[in-house]
């Protein structure tokens, strides 16, 4: 009994611990058909990475919003990659991506690839879009549930945020 209950608090500190921020990004290979993309790969740049459900009317908003973000900034240095995670995302992003033209890689993980990276309990609610900030060392500075408070004001957030990440 003590056991199980070091074990659940070890296991929650580590996920809080894990959540802090800011930390080092860690490996998220996003599964493209074919081949895989790591924000890893963009060492340099700052990164973007934003997790959605194909089906969700507001990831779908952000993929476009972001489209146009990855137009205006990519020549600076910055870099949108996107992930589903829908039980059925495999099936589901070819059509997404064929639909909505992302202007970025968009791929597909697993919810526990997910929650790993986000250091989420497996139990915890993920509110979608998720947005992940990294900066140009792949440090993650930023990370948004998408029922935070910060995409009442998106549009001039993520800017703020872009524009400290490209100093």
């Amino acid at each position: 009994m003590i056991r199980s209950i070091l074990a659940l608090l070890l296991c929650a500190t580590t996920v809080a611990a894990a959540s802090k921020l800011p930390r080092p990004s860690p490996n998220l290979p996003i599964h493209l058909t074919p081949g895989q993309i790591t924000p890893s790969q963009f060492k340099g740049k700052a990164v973007i990475v934003a997790l959605i459900m194909t089906a969700c009317p507001h990831c779908q908003e952000t993929v476009q919003y972001l489209s146009g973000v990855q137009k205006e900034y990519g020549p600076r240095g910055l870099q949108v990659l996107a992930a589903a995670f829908n039980e059925d995302a495999i099936q589901q992003v070819p059509g997404f991506v064929q639909q909505f033209k992302p202007a970025f890689p968009l791929g597909y993980l697993s919810r526990p690839e997910v929650l790993q990276y986000l250091g989420q309990a497996s139990m915890e609610e993920i509110w979608v879009p998720v947005l992940v900030f990294i900066d140009r060392k792949g440090i993650i500075r930023h990370q948004h549930l998408g029922d935070d408070p910060f995409f009442n004001e998106g549009d001039k957030n993520i800017r703020a945020y872009i524009a400290e990440l490209l100093k």
